[in-house]
């Protein structure tokens, strides 16, 4: 059964003072590594708990800079927390990255086998999945031409194709259909649906009320680092409308 848990979860985040971004501090910190700089500290997440288990579909709310998407990173395993923790059991599949293990220079028929064996999948399990990859991300001939000549809705269709496809127990998307195109979308929404009915876990960051009310039940809304409402999605929205117009 998947489940996941994060407990009081802070991210600081270390960016360089004003004298270690200008040119000259720079410079210095080139030609002389024990420079010393002050360090300014952001914190990007702060105290955040709550818990998913089997079914859980949940929206994550906020604007931009609010830490949704280095939420979804702590969650899937890619950021570590300064303080706090995150437990889980069942496999996870991330799509809040489009490039996150894709090689450029490689086919779309070489990142499926590249793509699913870094997300822990055998070379004999993703080629028995390729076919059906390949057909959902419906890219023709160009499955086997590189990446690099892909436009970012090609990317977001094989990304998604491929993440969906190793069917996952706990599913993290930062709303990496949203530069598809509209026919590809619908399907995507289809197979979403899918995962849903296998009794998967969702966690679906996006700025679309619509999208956040189409596939999740509770919502998580987010200000600058902290949670400040986690409860039925249709609430959050309303919390989070009025909260952005009382400022």
């Amino acid at each position: 059964m998947a489940n996941m848990t994060l407990n009081d979860v802070t991210v600081d985040i270390p960016i360089f003072g004003v004298s270690g971004r200008n040119a000259k501090g720079t410079l210095l910190r080139h030609l002389k590594r024990s420079v010393d700089y002050d360090t300014v500290w952001i914190r990007a997440l702060d105290g955040v708990d709550f818990s998913l288990k089997d079914g859980d579909r949940i929206g994550l709310i906020g604007p931009n800079g609010a830490g949704k998407s280095t939420l979804l990173r702590v969650m899937g395993g890619i950021l570590t927390p300064t303080a706090g923790y995150v437990q889980s059991e069942g496999e996870i599949a991330t799509m809040f990255d489009l490039g996150l293990g894709m090689s450029y220079d490689a086919t779309g028929r070489e990142n499926i086998m590249i793509r699913g064996m870094l997300l822990g999948h055998s070379r004999d399990e993703m080629e028995s999945k390729a076919a059906e990859i390949a057909a959902f991300a419906d890219l023709g001939d160009r499955i086997d031409h590189p990446v690099r000549t892909y436009s970012s809705g090609m990317v977001a269709r094989l990304s998604f194709s491929i993440s969906t496809a190793i069917e996952p127990e706990i599913l993290l998307l930062d709303e990496g259909i949203g530069t598809a195109d509209a026919q590809f979308t619908a399907r995507a929404k289809e197979r979403l649906n899918e995962f849903m009915l296998r009794a998967g876990i969702l966690v679906l960051a996006s700025h679309s009320d619509a999208f956040l009310q189409e596939f999740c039940d509770q919502a998580l809304v987010l200000d600058r680092g902290r949670v400040t409402f986690l409860g039925p999605v249709g609430a959050a929205l309303r919390h989070y409308h009025a909260s952005r117009e009382a400022q």
